[in-house]
């Protein structure tokens, strides 16, 4: 029925306009009502899969492009991270867009980091050498190059890389020793010497950076790496080596980038100034 006075007319307009103001708030009410359900089931579905939403974090491996540090790269960037990486002599080429490389000799004179953002939440140093022989038949210089390259090399680049940690939230640094130091093995005289000393330079820099930096160290045993070819380039040697182990296994590279990917992390929140053996039980196990 149409209103027929301007006052009928007037009252009309009006319920309309009611009718469409009550309409629109209960739409608005359905849609906001819908999101809340949506964003609901989200987090329900996110917690019974147990996925989480992590804080990308900038990470420099220094010797990512091949054996520990290789595997280490590609399992951070795997959980959502970037990665800064270098390599010396094996010029690595990937498409993993989370990973990148720059040449680097930790030995020279002069070296720049201007490639790194200014926040890096993780510093891992992975450069070493097995050099296995007989006391008399190494010469000091020997000895020297091996110091060089696993400690003053570890210095040159934590002094470096310092400004740049102090300025993230949890910064971590995790170095690499051997299990020969602590155990003493035959012909391990060389190894165990710079070793030695990244352990020592290990708890004193865990002791001067805390609360703010924690510094850990891994001390693996025997692992398959590129490092470690001529030891393993064989069935026979591999599964002597294997045998001498409490786990009868050598050494996988994942094995190690676990341990370190859980010391660069929050995880370990509460670990520093530690010697982590992962050797399959070598260290402490005689069986």
């Amino acid at each position: 029925m149409l209103p027929n006075s301007e006052n009928d007319k007037t009252e009309h307009t009006r319920r309309i306009a009611f009718i469409i103001f009550e309409n629109s708030v209960r739409i608005q009410f359905v849609f906001t009502r819908s999101l809340e359900l949506t964003k609901a089931a989200l987090l329900c579905f996110m917690n019974r899969n147990n996925v989480k939403t992590k804080k990308m974090a900038n990470y420099f491996i220094i010797g990512a492009s091949s054996g520990i540090g290789k595997k280490l790269a590609e399992q951070l960037t795997g959980e959502g991270h970037r990665v800064f990486g270098t390599w010396f002599t094996n010029n690595i080429q990937t498409e993993n867009e989370g990973i990148e490389y720059h040449q680097l000799n930790v030995l020279d004179e002069n070296i720049s980091f201007d490639f790194l953002p200014e926040t890096v939440d993780g510093l891992v140093y992975c450069p070493g050498s097995i050099n296995l022989r007989p006391f008399a038949r190494i010469k000091p210089q020997d000895f020297a190059d091996d110091f060089n390259l696993q400690v003053v090399g570890a210095v040159k680049v934590i002094q470096a890389v310092l400004p740049r940690l102090k300025k993230a939230e949890n910064p971590a640094i995790v170095l690499f020793s051997t299990v020969a130091v602590q155990s003493g093995f035959n012909f391990h005289s060389q190894v165990s010497a710079s070793k030695g000393a990244v352990e020592g330079l290990t708890k004193a820099l865990a002791a001067e950076f805390a609360p703010k930096i924690r510094v850990n160290c891994i001390a693996p045993s025997l692992t398959d790496t590129p490092l470690a070819a001529p030891l393993l380039n064989s069935e026979q040697k591999m599964e002597a080596n294997a045998q001498r182990h409490p786990l009868k296994r050598i050494g996988k590279t994942e094995d190690l980038a676990n341990t370190a990917a859980f010391l660069l992390s929050e995880k370990s929140g509460w670990i520093t100034g530690q010697i982590i053996h992962v050797d399959g039980g070598m260290s402490t196990l005689k069986v």
